[in-house]
């Protein structure tokens, strides 16, 4: 009886442990517990700076907050032939829907890339290549490879150098709010799920000028 009883008790403090770790048995893994947590507590994006296509270097949370858009952003590189080339495309249909749905006052995308030898001329080659409306979609680099790693960190994106001068990378969308805050956080495939995000996020009084 008293192992019985002993297993019983066992069992419901290992149940109690997983519905800790899982929020409630609501995820399974530790990036859908991550982006859980981040649409309960949307985390505030370091400083960083930024080189735009134009040359003109930013820092990324000033010009969230000047700009006033609730911004989508992923991350990419300019030379990867496969997951970024897909991502762009997905990103070329978010911005025929912004445009569609007339949202281009109230959200805007944003592609930065982790690549330190994406400069200006190779951004704006790309945006060209993507069909990128620049007053929508943005492209950006890193200017500071120590601030690039905490931005990363904070976005959850995992870089890791592969051969021949490529890089194994995880993507997704990230809504990003225009006080400077990560909100929600969507896979490739759920575009229509993280349009809609930035949509409800954004708001007339938190527009600001282009």
């Amino acid at each position: 009886m008293r192992w019985i009883l002993a297993l019983a008790l066992a069992l419901a403090a290992g149940l109690g442990a997983l519905y800790g770790l899982t929020g409630g048995f609501t995820v399974l893994t530790a990036e859908a517990a991550r982006r859980q947590d981040v649409a309960r507590h949307p985390r505030a994006i370091p400083p960083a700076e930024v080189l735009a296509g134009d040359g003109r270097v930013l820092g990324l949370d000033q010009d969230l907050r000047r700009d006033g858009r609730v911004a989508i952003v992923n991350f990419f590189y300019t030379r990867c032939l496969a997951l970024c080339l897909a991502q762009g495309s997905l990103t070329e249909r978010l911005q025929q829907a912004i445009e569609a749905r007339g949202l281009r006052d109230r959200v805007r995308l944003i592609s930065i890339s982790f690549d330190p030898r994406d400069r200006a001329p190779d951004l704006a080659r790309y945006a060209v290549r993507m069909g990128a409306d620049p007053g929508v979609w943005q492209f950006l680099s890193f200017a500071r490879p120590a601030q690039r790693d905490a931005a990363l960190d904070v976005f959850g994106i995992t870089v890791v150098p592969a051969p021949l001068g490529e890089f194994e990378h995880n993507a997704a969308f990230h809504v990003v709010t225009p006080d400077g805050r990560l909100a929600r956080v969507f896979d490739l495939d759920d575009p229509g799920l993280a349009l809609s995000a930035a949509e409800s996020l954004s708001a007339p009084s938190t527009q600001g000028a282009r």
